[in-house]
């Protein structure tokens, strides 16, 4: 009964008047195909091309009430934050404030192991070798934590679980994802400028660009109104969800805390690409970008994905956040063309070839 909801919200019609050069009807039909499979209890798009915007959703804000799933909903977007977090410290050294290879403990002596030798890009490039706190049992917000997810950390205590595992590699030999480096990367806004890093994030670059929507929530639970709810299937027979919505966001802190909207989000990436929050070489080295994952390249706080286009090979940028409950999708082509997609998971995480063709129909177009 709930998916027949979901799927007739799915259905209904959006805003009246699309603009003709965004691929409205493809965009809709790839959201409300995820929705009638059950692989999404809700789905939120915004595309952005020069001056032109436009937004919609498709299924449920929850599956008690069936409301539908409102476009300017807030989420979670998990690691997107990581792109935040990067802007500020390449904006600090655009001010000389520190350079991208300055040693880590230069800055914060005695906080990381062998941080004489891991400098400030191989933190921002997951090239540091510091092993991943969240791949410790209990420790990942993609996993249901039952109460434990009400649990309140500090970074500090965030680092020891980390430190406890030996470094997988040597500073700079080679790539592998590790939110450690940006609990690292906050902790050096703070020491830098003096200020909490979530006080940096909204002095240099929420309140500049107007981004009303989107916060750094600390240690609260909740999400602001309206918003879709984010649920976990428990490994039963059959399968039960959960609803996750709730949680302490300490776990992440600046790896992944930060809530934000679809239109924030596409302000936000659109004009970083375009040069506007960092000096032209600051920007240079965030797409600088080095190999790591068959899916995508990895600069400093952005990944690159290479779109299989009709003319051939194009490249955007952004980053992918996934937090239980909640995936995240902020793209950008460095041309005024942005692409920003919120999908709450529900039977099963939605595909890379499901999301892909959007993006193809986005950014391939002229």
């Amino acid at each position: 009964m709930m998916l027949k909801v979901i799927l007739s919200l799915a259905l209904a019609a959006g805003p009246a008047g699309p603009p003709p050069e965004i691929p409205v009807a493809e965009l809709r039909d790839r959201l409300t195909s995820l929705a009638a499979k059950g692989d999404i209890t809700a789905g939120l798009v915004h595309v952005q091309d020069g001056a032109t915007r436009w937004s919609d959703a498709v299924g449920v804000r929850d599956l008690a009430s069936g409301a539908p799933a409102q476009a300017h909903g807030h989420f979670r977007i998990g690691s997107v934050t990581k792109t935040f977090v990067a802007t500020v410290l390449l904006q600090l050294a655009d001010e000389r404030r520190l350079t991208l290879d300055d040693p880590i403990a230069r800055h914060l002596p005695g906080v990381v192991p062998g941080g004489e030798r891991i400098t400030v890009r191989h933190v921002l490039q997951h090239t540091s070798g510091l092993p991943d706190y969240m791949s410790e049992p209990g420790y990942s917000t993609n996993r249901w934590r039952g109460e434990a997810r009400f649990d309140d950390y500090s970074p500090a205590q965030l680092l020891r679980v980390a430190f406890a595992t030996k470094p997988p590699f040597g500073p700079g030999e080679s790539w592998r994802y590790s939110n450690t480096n940006y609990v690292v990367a906050g902790l050096l806004i703070e020491k830098l400028t003096g200020h909490r890093y979530g006080d940096e994030v909204a002095r240099r670059i929420l309140r500049p660009l107007k981004l009303s929507h989107t916060s750094l929530p600390g240690n609260h639970p909740s999400l602001p109104a309206p918003h879709a709810h984010g649920y976990e299937p428990l490994p039963t027979t059959p399968p039960t969800f959960v609803d996750a919505t709730r949680m302490d966001p300490s776990l992440d802190w600046a790896a992944g805390e930060m809530i934000s909207t679809s239109h924030d989000l596409a302000t936000f990436v659109t004009a970083l690409l375009d040069g506007r929050l960092t000096s032209q070489a600051g920007l240079a080295e965030l797409r600088r970008m080095r190999a790591a994952d068959p899916l995508f390249r990895y600069g400093l706080g952005l990944q690159e994905f290479t779109l299989p286009c009709a003319d051939g090979p194009k490249p955007v940028w952004g980053h992918t956040g996934q937090l239980i409950g909640y995936l995240t999708v902020a793209l950008a082509d460095g041309r005024g063309r942005s692409l920003v997609l919120s999908l709450n998971p529900y039977r099963q995480d939605p595909s890379t070839t499901a999301v892909l063709p959007m993006a193809v129909a986005v950014f391939c177009r002229g």
